[in-house]
């Protein structure tokens, strides 16, 4: 498929077509069984066919289908191990892949937003693109002051398309519940609608862009390509390569993986105490890995590696940075105050009034998921994301229980969103990571007194050199 299907009729037909195809498959899991396979054996077969189909779809069709599939992508570390394997190959193509424009709309597109004679803009443009996501497409190109920059261009009818694609998600995702064990898909769908408008204005995404790169500008740790130009439906930035990080996931050093899971949980964190804004996709698609300052590719102190952060098209406004309830929250549960907690949730609206908890069992519902926060180092495994999953997905379980009397706020849930999938990519990464050093060092509330996680304290990362970790856990 070579361009985004601009027919609602048409993109409604294929997304409609999944559940049907679910549930002949579940048919043919039926027979399969009275025909002698295991149950076991069936359902992994199952799951197999359905993740290859439903993410071919999704990546075919682009627009609100395939952004659905990036932010599922990023939480195949909670599935088991058995079937972890097909579902990672599948997902990971919509991190950094997707059939492109034709050459011709490029142009026209080009043409209409940045005028008939675009092509003086650049001294060099690539027609085959170098990445394509789920709204747009990149391109490599040189600017004609010198720079390499990357030229975004978004897909004609991509808000049409979004907007259709994630209303028929919804639709059916209670069909999609199986495929995240412990998640529940249909706030995520709401939430990725709900921010459409934002990730379709590039002026905005340029506006938050900016401010990145402005804070970040000689930062050692986090490196963030500046704005050279923006038009309607057209973004230039500056060029940036390094290792992807889906590459780092896949066939990464521990070294390497260690430092981005570092840099990862650094930038999560201290991009809102700096900057007032959560960066709110972080598929691996979207992050680099790069050598220090004039290193050579792959050359250069494992220590003093970069990260490079790319799409700023979703971001969370939170001025003074994250809630300090988060770091109260975190902070007296580590600490067993369970009323103290138990309140603030309350407060908060994460305990509706009309519902009686146990302050005890919200404490032990809460220890588990906040592990890696209460470590000096802590290793993130699929193992562990599993283990999680399956406590909180188990029906027979207190954890479960627990969980579905919970309530997330709104003006959590895109942080709620953010974590999670850091943590899965986290994991995915297998990766040793001082957590609580940076939440100490940018969490408001983690630590006691009116300067802690304000960025104030001095942050270092010495101790984060592979061999010191792996001797140290």
């Amino acid at each position: 498929m070579s361009d985004l299907p601009r027919k609602a009729v048409t993109r409604t037909a294929k997304l409609a077509a999944l559940p049907l195809s679910f549930a002949g498959r579940a048919t043919w899991g039926l027979g399969k069984r009275i025909g002698g396979k295991s149950a076991e054996i069936v359902a992994r077969e199952l799951q197999q066919r359905t993740a290859e189909q439903l993410f071919k779809v999704l990546g075919e069709l682009k627009g609100g289908a395939m952004k659905f599939g990036q932010a599922l992508s990023v939480f195949e570390s909670a599935l088991p191990e058995e079937v972890a394997g097909p579902y990672r190959v599948a997902l990971t193509k919509l991190q950094d892949a997707a059939p492109p424009m034709p050459t011709r709309t490029v142009h026209e597109a080009l043409a209409e937003r940045l005028g008939e004679d675009w092509r003086e803009l650049f001294l060099e443009f690539e027609d085959k693109p170098a990445a394509a996501a789920s709204i747009g497409q990149v391109h490599r190109a040189v600017w004609h002051d010198g720079r390499e920059v990357a030229v975004k261009v978004q897909y004609p009818g991509a808000g049409e398309a979004l907007l259709s694609d994630l209303s028929q998600l919804s639709r059916f995702a209670r069909l999609l519940g199986p495929l995240i064990p412990g998640m529940d898909l249909k706030p995520l769908i709401s939430e990725l609608h709900d921010r459409v408008a934002e990730e379709l204005d590039y002026d905005l995404e340029a506006r938050a862009q900016r401010e990145h790169a402005a804070e970040f500008a000689g930062d050692p740790d986090v490196v963030v390509p500046d704005v050279v130009h923006q038009a309607d439906q057209v973004l230039v930035t500056e060029w940036i390569d390094g290792t992807p990080l889906a590459e780092v996931i896949s066939d990464g050093t521990q070294e390497q993986r260690d430092r981005a899971g570092q840099l990862l949980a650094r930038f999560l964190f201290s991009g809102p105490a700096r900057t007032g804004l959560l960066h709110a996709d972080p598929h691996p698609g979207n992050f680099r890995l790069l050598p220090a300052a004039g290193a050579s590719e792959g050359e250069g102190d494992p220590a003093e590696w970069r990260l490079g952060v790319l799409d700023f098209g979703t971001v969370d406004r939170l001025p003074g940075g994250l809630p300090r309830t988060i770091g109260d929250s975190l902070r007296m549960t580590l600490e067993g105050e369970a009323d103290a907690v138990y309140g603030v949730l309350c407060e908060e609206g994460f305990v509706k009034e009309s519902i009686d908890l146990d302050p005890d069992a919200v404490l032990e519902y809460l220890l588990p998921i906040i592990e890696p926060a209460e470590a000096d180092r802590f290793t993130f495994t699929r193992g562990w994301m599993r283990t999680q999953a399956a406590r909180i997905a188990d029906p027979r379980s207190p954890a479960h229980q627990l969980g579905k009397q919970l309530n997330l706020p709104p003006a959590y849930l895109l942080i709620h969103r953010v974590t999670l999938s850091t943590i899965g990519v986290l994991c995915q990464l297998n990766a040793t990571v001082r957590l609580r050093h940076e939440l100490e060092s940018w969490l408001p509330g983690f630590l006691a007194g009116p300067e802690a996680g304000t960025g104030l304290e001095t942050v270092t990362d010495a101790d984060t050199e592979a061999g010191d970790v792996a001797a140290e856990v």
